[in-house]
């Protein structure tokens, strides 16, 4: 196959199916009508003699060799995008510019309020809307641009990735005030004489601990399990209940809830919290601005980009 034979157009229908899997979307991302995708999901069916997508109840879901020409094809469209244009400039005080980030609930509870905060001063008609890092498809998101940058642990983002680190933090012990763990110190056998709320976060970093936890002798006596962070706080106030929480959240959550926390008895891994962005979008000025804005307003240090 040449790539006189090729329509570039048809590689940007291809890259958004990766990115929506529904033909519905991708047309009106592309301003087409539905038909107008279908044929040139036809026309590159019969080009590469494959069916590329296949429908499913969740969805057009990609062949192998759809996935196989992803990454090349997602970076290649990156690269020719910002060459043609590479004399974009990016001014925030100006720009009506809306970026997706994506973060778990804790991310929202505690990058959210500084960095909003921050663009109301210096890119007032700029606007931010979060998804989920556990979606199934965020690589891809971002690989298309959907998603401009993702903050977490987030072991998956390798290939084509760039990280950098904000900060490391480690796990405390959160109760309410008056708690009778509410000591200099919380004893193991205290700890595990509490009663617990276990945050079940599927598809993040913190079900290492929840392993650690549960697998402890003696174990924790788990009262009440939850999916999210974001209600631990209204829970914790108003009961007995303790939780194992990251210490930015507890930070965050001490005093509007009137909760205290300290060190945690178990020994417990750190978290890494790193910052990542598709490399074919590393030196667009909109996304390097909002990476340096984070960046600013929460790291620890300066640790240097890796890809």
């Amino acid at each position: 196959m040449e790539l006189k034979d090729i329509d570039l157009n048809l590689l940007v229908v291809f890259n958004q199916l990766l990115a929506e899997r529904k033909v519905s979307k991708v047309a009106e991302n592309l301003g087409l009508g539905q038909p107008a995708v279908s044929n040139a999901l036809a026309r590159l069916r019969k080009l590469f003699d494959d069916e590329l997508f296949t429908r499913t109840a969740s969805g057009m879901q990609p062949t192998p060799f759809a996935e196989q020409l992803a990454e090349s094809v997602g970076y290649a469209l990156g690269m020719i995008h910002g060459a043609v244009n590479a004399r974009n400039t990016f001014d925030p005080r100006t720009s009506k510019r809306s970026f997706t980030v994506g973060m778990t609930d804790i991310g929202e509870i505690y990058f959210l309020p500084p960095l909003m905060q921050r663009i109301e001063e210096v890119a007032p008609s700029v606007t931010i809307s979060t998804v989920r890092n556990t979606a199934t498809n965020l690589k891809d998101a971002m690989e298309s641009g959907q998603v401009d940058l993702a903050v977490g642990l987030l072991p998956q983002l390798k290939a084509g990735f760039f990280q950098r680190r904000l900060f490391e933090q480690n796990y405390v012990c959160m109760f309410r005030k008056g708690h009778r763990l509410d000591q200099k110190k919380i004893r193991l056998q205290d700890f595990f004489g509490a009663d617990h709320v276990a945050i079940v976060s599927a598809g993040t970093g913190h079900g290492q601990v929840d392993e650690i936890l549960d697998n402890h002798s003696p174990q924790r006596q788990v009262k009440l399990k939850v999916p999210h962070f974001v209600a631990v706080g209204h829970i914790l106030q108003s009961t007995d209940l303790v939780a194992t929480v990251p210490e930015r959240l507890a930070e965050r959550m001490a005093a509007p809830f009137e909760l205290r926390y300290l060190a945690h008895p178990v020994k417990l891994p750190k978290i890494a919290i790193n910052m990542f962005w598709h490399a074919k979008f590393h030196k667009d000025p909109a996304n390097q601005w909002l990476r340096s804005l984070v960046f600013d307003l929460h790291a620890d240090a300066s640790p240097g980009a890796k890809g």
